[in-house]
Order: C-alpha cells, then structure tokens, then sequence
C-alpha cells in the first residue's frame, strides 16, 4: 500500500515538475498518512518534547509530501503501535521519536514504522552538539524520513535563514534563524544594520550594510570567528543584493551621484566597475544565467519593472509585461519571482502580490492574494520560495512550496522583518 502511495506521488511530481509557472490542482489524498508519536523518558522535559513533536508535524506538513496526524501521541520506544487508533485514523506510517539529553548535548533516537504491520522500516540516530538549535535536529529528522520514502528533496529545511528586522526608530538587528523562526540568534545588532545576504552556499558568513558611520559601509562577517571585515564605503545608498556562485564577485546598488545604479565589485581586486549608467533608478541586480547577466529593478518606463542586462554589452532587455509598480526580483535559472503593487481592492490599498515567470514561456503564476508580500527569495531546489509578509501589523515569513500550491506562515512576535537571504 505505502509503495502504491510513493509512486503516485512520483507520478503526481513527473506531471507537474517541468514548469512551475503552471498551475497545479491536484488532490493529496494519495499522500502517506503518518502519526508522530513521543516516546520520550518521563524524566525529559516535557515542554521541550511537546514543542520538537510540533516542528516534525510541521515540517511533515509543510513538505507537503505526508498528511500528519496533528495528536500528539506517547508510546515507550520499544513499544507496540497503538492499533485500534491508529486503524480509526487511517494512518500509513509512524514516526517514533525519543529524545534524550546530555549536558549541552541533544539525542534524538527515531523509528520509522508501517503501521500496518508494526515492521520498523528504518531506526536512525541523530545528535545536536548546542541544545538551542533543537529546530534544526528536528528539520533534519523530517529530511531523513522524506528521502526514504524517495520523495524529491526537501534539504532547503535544513537551511539558515538571516533577515534583519527593526526593533525601534533607526535601530535593527541582523539574526540568523531556521524557517519556522523557533530558533533565533542575534548576531550583529546596535544601531541601523540592514539587508544581510550570505557570502556562499556554506552559508558560514554575511554582509550587511551598517548605516551607523559617516558612510553607509558594507561589511562581511564570519559565524566561525565573529569577526567582522570592512568591505567597502560609499555616500548615499550601499546594499550588496546578490553574490557570484564563486563567491568572488558581489552586486551593489549605490548612488553616490544621488541616482542609484548597479555596480559589480571584485573582491579579489577590490574592482569596482558600474554596470548600469541610467539618470534613473536601477536597484536590486540580481546574478542569472551562470553569472554571465543581471536582473535589476528600473524606472526607466516611469514606473518600477524589471529588466536584463548581459555583462559587456549595453543592450537592456524589459523582462516583466504585467504590473505597474514591480518593486523586488529574485531568480534562479530560468525562474523569476517578483513583487508587484495592485490596484486598489476588496483587501484595501498598499497591496504587493507576487508572481512567477519561466523565461521560457509566456505564462504568468499568482502566488499570494492579500497583504504585502515582498523580498521574495529561491530554494535552491526551485520548488520553495521565502518571502515578508505584512498583514495586519503583523510581520511574517512566508514559505510557498510550488508543486503542491500552498502556503505557510511563520509569524514573528516582536519586530517587523526588513529583508532576508537563505
């Protein structure tokens, strides 16, 4: 029965997969029902037990190849299932997790069972050296589980999402969270300190613009030593939007004629060469194309859009026919994924959606209905984006997952988020 499930499901993606733009409606009701179950010692604290079953039900849910059993259930670890339940809920699958800790050290002992037969299909160990990342050995548990079951990939939840958020007049914080905000480290706060983006894949350093100085400085730090490097200072407008997948080259807006341009500065040469030379304004360059073009916001029609550029050439190419106020980019082989403003409507003014575009096709995707919707930014896997979401003077992130067109929101309670990078 459970084999049955898994090829539907990888029938369901080989569908839809070769072209996000296309709209998806299709049922989950194939999906592997699966109960999450704590079979924890009774020494263990429980508010901690109680908060790890919430992440795995969460990330079972939000990977959207599972349906999960939203009880919370207890069960010794080398207990038998709890058949008469589990039959009345239909479940497929058992997810048995015991967690145990030693000094700063978090264990985590996991069973993944057939619930039809009680036969332990997998038992993995898993091990987090700082207790406080207790959201990440709880993401990782949950990818684990979706790559035996030969789901397509999930790893983005293991990711470090950084975003700075403002905490007061002229004062934000650059912190370093996971997906679902449950864990959350400041790293560099203390006056105005915006737009963090990592400097690689490794994701084990950033720069951010500090607006504390006489100069707005861009600045690089490593999470291994804390130490923090200069990279660069320009008057009026310095924002690093986007790094080289060879880490050497970064992308920068700044004016320091008062008109914001697009620069790109060598970091082995300390090179600067500006890439745009518009009396406008030109923002936000993101790297496409193997690095060899860039996407960049302009109002070069009056109006907020985007618009290409290959590096040596002087041609711009307009990239986006709809919308009028285009106002963040972000891109990912032949994906662009934007933020436009409507028109007024039924939800009120001040309304930014975002919206997905193949450069290889004319179709255009919706993504989001209501509230303002901004910075959105690519999974490396091209099936998951994250992107702010302010509604109701709220602030949240927002993760989309394209294949199975949902939505998930992960509210932060004290701030309003600035930008992000993942």
């Amino acid at each position: 029965m459970i084999r049955k499930i898994i090829l539907l499901l990888f029938f369901a993606y080989s569908l839809f997969a070769y072209d996000a733009t296309v709209e998806i409606v299709k049922k989950l009701d194939t999906l592997p029902k699966i109960a999450v179950q704590d079979a924890s010692d009774a020494t263990e604290d429980i508010g901690l037990r109680k908060k790890f079953f919430k992440i795995l039900v969460g990330d079972l849910r939000v990977s959207a190849h599972f349906r999960p059993l939203g009880d919370y259930l207890q069960s010794s670890y080398e207990g038998s299932i709890s058949e008469n339940f589990l039959n009345k809920k239909n479940v497929d699958l058992i997810l048995r997790f015991r967690l145990k800790s030693q000094d700063n050290l978090l264990i985590a002992n996991v069973k993944l069972i057939n619930a039809s037969s009680g036969e332990v299909k997998n038992e993995t160990n898993y091990k987090m050296q700082n207790r406080r990342r207790f959201p990440f050995l709880a993401h990782r548990i949950i990818v684990g589980i979706n790559d035996l079951i030969g789901a397509p990939s999930i790893k983005w939840m293991e990711q470090f999402v950084i975003f700075s958020k403002y905490t007061g007049k002229r004062t934000s914080q650059i912190v370093v969270s996971d997906y679902t905000l449950s864990f959350q480290k400041t790293i560099v706060k203390g006056g105005l300190n915006i737009f963090p983006k990592w400097a690689d894949k490794l994701q084990d350093a950033f720069y951010y613009t500090s607006y504390n100085g006489y100069l707005p400085t861009l600045y690089k730090v490593d999470l291994n030593n804390g130490q923090r490097k200069k990279i660069i200072s320009a008057k009026g407008m310095l924002v690093c939007s986007d790094v080289s997948e060879d880490g050497e080259k970064l992308l920068l807006t700044m004016a320091p004629n008062d008109q914001a341009d697009i620069y790109l500065y060598d970091l082995r040469y300390k090179q600067l060469e500006r890439i745009t030379k518009y009396s406008g304004i030109d923002v936000n360059g993101n790297f496409v194309d193997n690095d060899k073009k860039v996407i960049f916001i302009s109002d070069r029609l009056g109006y907020p859009n985007i618009f290409s550029k290959t590096f040596g050439s002087s041609g711009i190419e307009q990239m986006v026919y709809h919308g009028k106020n285009n106002n963040s980019v972000s891109a990912l082989d032949n994906y662009i994924v934007y933020s436009s403003r409507e028109k007024r409507s039924e939800f009120g003014g001040n309304v930014f959606n975002l919206y997905l575009i193949s450069t290889k096709t004319d179709y255009i995707r919706q993504l989001t209905a209501n509230g303002k919707n901004l910075y959105p930014r690519f999974a490396q896997d091209k099936d998951t984006i994250l992107f702010i979401k302010h509604f109701k003077n709220q602030s949240s992130l927002g993760v989309i997952r394209l294949n199975a067109n949902k939505s998930f929101l992960f509210p932060l309670k004290v701030g309003k988020i600035q930008s992000i990078d993942w």
